[in-house]
């Protein structure tokens, strides 16, 4: 049996992006979930899991449609899909009354049901999100009741708001793989058949690393995953050490080299560190090169001669500020607190 595992694919959402892409990010996750629609087509994959959070939050009935049409177009492909907490299945939610197509098998239901496809001899539980959180450990209650040869299950959750999830009690379920969603960073749970997808495309500037989704086989009790990487784009946030040799104008073709070698069609988030000439103002804006910057963070210290200012200033409080500091470790606390201080009074002088 050949399954794809997608989760948090939070269609509807706008996420952060620098100026050059804000307006095509939200129809850029709908092509990415497009795509893993045609290569379930394509590759004839019998089961598409979504586990949580298909939408950003409560789908438009024109959202649905939309995506029912995707799914439908599927010849071969059974889809089963549960509602996280960002999809919630609200009193007046439209996943209440949507009439989906024959391929389809949602689990919303508050409780955990099950759906048997007898041809691939597999069962899929789950329960979906009635609530934005829903913080009893529901999961140390479920298990595999032998319904078919292979047992599956959807989850969604994993922190204390979330559905608190114990890998002891996954361990002691007896599913054959649990497909997990609400964690936007893929990474097994438990071994190769407790894996959270992570989200298909990240959604915010902290949803650093990369995104796709998971494909897998059971056969013969034994399973089989793989992390294909699907995401357009990805958040990297890079830390720049600049010396005091530098300038604005060497740490701005600096950072163009660096988005031309990681890609252009990536985000960035720049952190400057380490020690800038005495002189030199680093203004943020001035670096924002291209829309794809997110934003440019000046954690720089001056590079000052402290042996130099405790001669010339042996006689003032500067001086006195740099003696209490005297044999500080490089990189300490009270370094930091030394350049800072020293700062602080030569400004004010």
């Amino acid at each position: 049996m050949r399954f794809i595992h997608i989760a948090d694919v939070h269609l509807g959402a706008e996420p952060d992006a620098g100026s050059a892409y804000s307006e095509v990010r939200p129809r850029e996750l709908w092509e990415t979930f497009g795509k893993v629609v045609s290569i379930c087509e394509t590759e004839q994959i019998d089961l598409l899991l979504i586990a949580g959070d298909l939408f950003h939050r409560q789908p438009l009935l024109r959202e649905l449609k939309e995506v029912n049409y995707l799914l439908s177009s599927l010849s071969h492909t059974k889809v089963v899909l549960i509602a996280g907490n960002h999809d919630y299945i609200a009193a007046g939610s439209y996943y209440r009354t949507f009439q989906w197509g024959e391929n389809v098998y949602p689990l919303f239901e508050p409780e955990v049901t099950y759906v048997v496809f007898e041809e691939l001899d597999t069962a899929v539980y789950g329960f979906s999100y009635f609530s934005r959180e829903v913080r009893e450990p529901k999961y140390d209650s479920v298990k595999a009741q032998g319904a078919a040869g292979c047992e599956i299950l959807l989850a969604h959750g994993g922190d204390e708001k979330h559905v608190p999830i114990h890998r002891s009690a996954l361990e002691r379920s007896g599913f054959d793989y649990v497909a997990l969603g609400h964690i936007h960073r893929q990474h097994h749970l438990i071994s190769h058949y407790a894996v959270y997808a992570g989200a298909l495309e990240p959604t915010d500037k902290n949803d650093t690393g990369h995104h796709g989704f998971i494909q897998g086989e059971i056969q013969n009790g034994t399973v089989r995953t793989e992390f294909i990487l699907m995401a357009k784009r990805e958040y990297l946030h890079l830390v720049l050490k600049v010396n005091p040799e530098m300038t604005m104008g060497t740490i701005r073709t600096w950072i163009r080299q660096i988005i031309k070698e990681r890609g252009l069609e990536n985000l960035y988030q720049f952190t400057l560190k380490g020690f800038r000439d005495a002189d030199l103002a680093i203004e943020p804006e001035g670096l924002m090169v291209s829309g794809n910057i997110l934003g440019i963070t000046d954690g720089t210290r001056a590079a000052y001669d402290m042996n130099r200012l405790s001669e010339e200033n042996r006689d003032n409080l500067i001086g006195k500020y740099i003696g209490l500091f005297d044999g500080c470790e490089e990189g300490s606390v009270e370094e930091q607190a030394l350049y800072e201080g020293v700062r602080a009074l030569l400004e004010s002088r």
